[in-house]
């Protein structure tokens, strides 16, 4: 199929967004959380953090100044094909949308070394910030629809991707999910969270679950695992930005993938901050 005239311009328009629209659903739980935190400090800042949300989609800015790497998982149905025309056209649109947002330059410069010590320093091209690597998911029909995520440096450095021994009970698991986060929510600062998890068979399958949870991850529409775990690290009392109150988190996303006959379960946990999931999707 020939590739449609536009794309790259999808692809653009749909980063910019992600970077800068809360989606209804967000705007509702922050929205819910407001009308119950009875905290007046945190009441506030749950306020401010609807505003400049408001505000960045009104005028097209970015929600945060850590403008986020771009992650991307394509549907692909098994009426459409995937060419090495496509992914440059994808890649294209990602360039020319981290330049319109403006992306913050990120792309550390350099050989091997010289990057991991970042001695070289910064590329101020935004658009030199390459994507992670294309996840690609198998759907039924004439589908090809992209999700794009601008994933932020703050959840990273309190993200974990481990083993659980789970002995047979899902409850460890729930357990060790909660133990992590109620020992890292307090250091992310860009509270209310949003706790995204992944469990599957490897760590690279566990941290692509948990990518595909923030996706299709809802606010409106939670299962009770989902919401036992947003109520016990609400129980931590941190609040919005440290300043305490019951809203610690908004909600949970949590992917389950195929599991293996073993003892473990690799979980990957991450502590998505206030301004996330930061996505947009479009059909291509």
């Amino acid at each position: 199929m020939a590739i449609e005239e536009g794309t790259i311009e999808k692809v653009r328009d749909a980063l910019v967004r992600a970077a800068t629209i809360y989606r209804d659903d967000q705007k509702d739980a922050f929205r819910r959380a407001i009308a119950s935190e009875q905290n007046e400090r945190a009441k506030w800042a749950l306020e401010q953090l609807l505003a400049n949300a408001l505000a960045a989609e009104t005028n097209k800015s970015p929600l945060c100044d850590d403008t986020g790497v771009p992650h991307l998982i394509l549907e692909l149905g098994d009426q459409r094909s995937l060419s090495g025309q496509m992914l440059e056209v994808i890649h294209a649109g990602v360039a020319e949308g981290l330049n319109a947002l403006p992306g913050r330059p990120m792309a550390v410069l350099g050989d091997d070394k010289q990057r991991l010590a970042q001695t070289t320093g910064l590329d101020l091209d935004p658009a030199a910030l390459v994507p992670a690597p294309l996840i690609i998911k198998h759907v039924s029909g004439n589908t090809m629809r992209l999700h794009i995520l601008m994933q932020g440096g703050g959840p990273e450095i309190r993200g974990k991707t481990y083993r659980v021994f789970h002995k047979h009970r899902i409850d460890t698991i729930v357990d060790e999910i909660c133990s992590w986060a109620s020992e890292e929510v307090g250091k992310l600062g860009c509270t209310p969270c949003v706790p995204s998890i992944g469990i599957g068979r490897s760590h690279f399958e566990a941290s692509a679950l948990m990518l595909e949870a923030m996706v299709f991850g809802d606010f409106n529409v939670q299962n009770e695992t989902e919401q036992e775990i947003t109520r016990r690290i609400n129980e931590t009392q941190t609040g919005p930005i440290g300043l305490g109150g019951s809203n610690t988190a908004l909600a949970t996303f949590m992917k389950i993938g195929p599991q293996r006959a073993s003892g473990v379960r690799i979980v990957c946990l991450r502590l998505s901050c206030c301004v996330e999931p930061r996505r947009a999707s479009v059909d291509l």
